[in-house]
């Protein structure tokens, strides 16, 4: 944030949490405290800069169901109703979501007439393509209106509107398949779209539930996945204790590397199928790691302040050098990193995205500008690379910048 530049502090008591968003149990102990952060999705114009609220940005543990999440909810209509997330920007998640459509047509409904499928936060339809490819009757909702109405022009159905119970009685129908990418851990009426999914779920449907997984994100030590959007951080645990309170149930799961660590989840009406052998390994391996325990939280909060300390030495050092930085990507997450290192525009000239819905857009709270990538006028010495979930294709596509000499740093390395 520029100096001198007072911050928006908006708390109101009423959107601060008393009791768990899954369990209701008022066991909640403080965790994590990334301080007063701005919502991290909401880039700015430039007459906006400097008068973006900041919010509370605390994570708290259940010490009940074991739930982490944060004690303070931004509405709803703040965070999601102009949205400028596009999931079809990366190559790596497209191709992710296409082989998530067809593992699941091949492990449940490939052979049955008229499958349907609905995806909650379907964004620009970039999943719903991979099954409308497979023969599906598709249907997304998705809060967001510039998304949703992308979505339209591109033939995939999309209803405009927050998912809930009230939402789904409306579509008065069933569904084989109900998909919820990234979108399960948004939810301020997380009950009411918990009711609402075993509305749409056909007797014999599934559930697929896609979510940053905490045990890894513990691991890699990526606390920039925690940002206002992600009200909820689940482990399998409590993902369970949440679907059980609604007659669903896990019967099987896997971890991808997508993001750094997520789990594809597969959730059916409770007692419909069979549960998976490898679903009772990744809880196995849950409990060993202590990833539902109080005190790995708190393990976890002390590593990211050493991550701090470690950061701001290596760019300030790089600074002292003469050396121009740019940010790579401007990913929501980042903004979550940026403000709680305090890195601004003393650090980064830019911001290079290629989404252009940011184009001519400030970061919140360090007021970075974003620059479209194709439109750049100059390189930088190095690039601090913010989309760090894409390394792969990061560094597969600027392959020839690195035999330039340009370094890519990358401040979350996921395992």
């Amino acid at each position: 944030m520029h100096s001198g530049t007072p911050k928006i502090i908006v708390c109101e008591p009423e959107r601060l949490t008393k009791e768990c968003r899954v369990c209701d149990s008022r066991d909640l102990r403080l965790a994590v405290d990334l301080g007063f952060q701005p919502w991290c999705n909401n880039f700015l114009k430039k007459e906006e800069v400097g008068k973006e609220p900041f919010y509370p940005l605390r994570v708290v543990f259940c010490m009940d169901c074991r739930t982490s999440q944060l004690d303070y909810a931004v509405p709803k209509e703040i965070m999601f109703g102009e949205h400028t997330y596009l999931s079809g920007i990366t190559k790596t998640l497209s191709d992710h979501f296409k082989a998530v459509a067809e593992e699941v047509d091949r492990a449940f409904f490939r052979d049955t007439p008229g499958k349907s499928v609905l995806d909650i936060g379907s964004n620009d339809g970039t999943q719903l393509k991979h099954f409308k490819n497979l023969g599906y009757d598709v249907m997304g909702v998705d809060s967001a209106e510039v998304p949703a109405r992308m979505a339209n022009e591109a033939g995939i159905p999309t209803l405009h509107a927050f998912f809930n119970l009230d939402s789904a009685k409306k579509m008065n129908r069933k569904f084989h398949i109900v998909n919820a990418a990234g979108v399960f851990f948004h939810l301020e009426e997380l009950h009411s779209a918990a009711d609402g999914i075993k509305e749409v779920l056909a007797d014999d449907g599934v559930f697929v539930v896609q979510f940053l997984y905490m045990k890894k994100i513990m691991q890699n030590l990526a606390f920039d996945q925690i940002y206002h959007e992600h009200l909820l951080y689940y482990n399998l645990k409590n993902l369970e204790t949440l679907l059980n309170r609604h007659e669903l149930s896990l019967f099987d799961a896997y971890l991808s590397p997508i993001h750094g660590g997520s789990i594809i989840g597969f959730a059916a009406h409770r007692n419909k199928r069979k549960k998976a052998p490898r679903l009772s390994v990744l809880i196995g391996e849950e409990e060993k790691s202590k990833s539902n325990e109080f005190a790995t939280y708190v393990q976890f909060a002390g590593r990211i302040k050493e991550m701090k300390k470690k950061n701001l030495d290596y760019l300030g050092q790089a600074k002292k050098q003469g050396k121009k930085i740019f940010g790579f990507g401007a990913p929501v997450k980042g903004n979550t990193l940026l403000n709680y290192f305090g890195v601004g525009t003393d650090y980064l000239n830019c911001l290079v995205e290629k989404n252009e819905l940011r184009r001519g857009l400030y970061s919140p709270g360090m007021h970075i500008p974003v620059v479209i990538e194709k439109e750049l006028q100059e390189l930088p010495d190095m690039y601090y690379v913010l989309a760090w979930n894409f390394k792969k294709e990061i560094l597969a596509n600027n392959q020839s910048l690195i035999d330039r000499g340009i370094e890519f740093y990358f401040p979350v390395n996921p395992e």
